[in-house]
């Protein structure tokens, strides 16, 4: 009798295997800063430490009120890269994306929206700031080997710990994915 469950079996575990989603994290030799990179259903995206002070560095070079940079400065920000590796159109929307901070217990609190680049844009409008680089855009519909890349923005004190919630379509089938125990970095990076 269970002779008979084992290639069932088999087929669900390869097939489980299959559709898992790869994550890596490297460690910079020179910062020690981390990266993560997931490789997920023809969708690559890799989430890039950057330290305060070089958020600081890009908006002082385009002239940010030192209020407004230090502000901006205050979020745990990746360098953010995404990817369609498929053989499809691909979709994403930031604000389908979701974080999930730990508490120092280490016990998870409720998936908390991503700031868009719109709700920057908004705010930095009021602040009489006109500017629309570094930051990655709230959509993205991409052709297949497309990619882009910009700043994600989580409402964290530097060195918090939490769970990534990404979402994104290959010809408008929905994907979801989650990177665990993703890590703010720290004020600077011999911190």
């Amino acid at each position: 009798m269970i002779i008979k469950f084992l290639p069932a079996l088999a087929f669900m575990v390869l097939s489980a295997a299959t559709n898992a989603s790869v994550v890596s994290i490297h460690t910079n030799e020179t910062t020690d800063l981390l990266t993560w990179t997931v490789e997920d259903k023809g969708f690559t995206i890799e989430l890039i430490q950057l330290t305060p002070d070089f958020i600081r560095a890009i908006y002082e070079k385009h002239n940010f009120p030192a209020d407004e940079i230090e502000r901006v400065a205050s979020y745990c920000i990746f360098g953010t890269i995404l990817k369609n590796t498929s053989k499809q159109n691909m979709s994403y929307r930031v604000s389908d994306w979701r974080y999930v901070p730990k508490d120092k217990k280490g016990n998870m609190g409720q998936a908390l929206p991503i700031k868009t680049k719109t709700q920057w844009l908004e705010e930095w409008k009021k602040a009489g700031i006109i500017f629309s680089w570094t930051l990655l855009p709230d959509v993205g519909d991409f052709a297949v080997g497309d990619w882009q890349q910009g700043f994600t923005t989580i409402k964290l004190p530097r060195k918090s710990e939490f769970n990534f919630i990404y979402k994104w379509k290959l010809d408008d089938v929905a994907h979801a994915g989650t990177i665990k125990n993703v890590k703010c970095a720290p004020e600077s990076p011999d911190a």
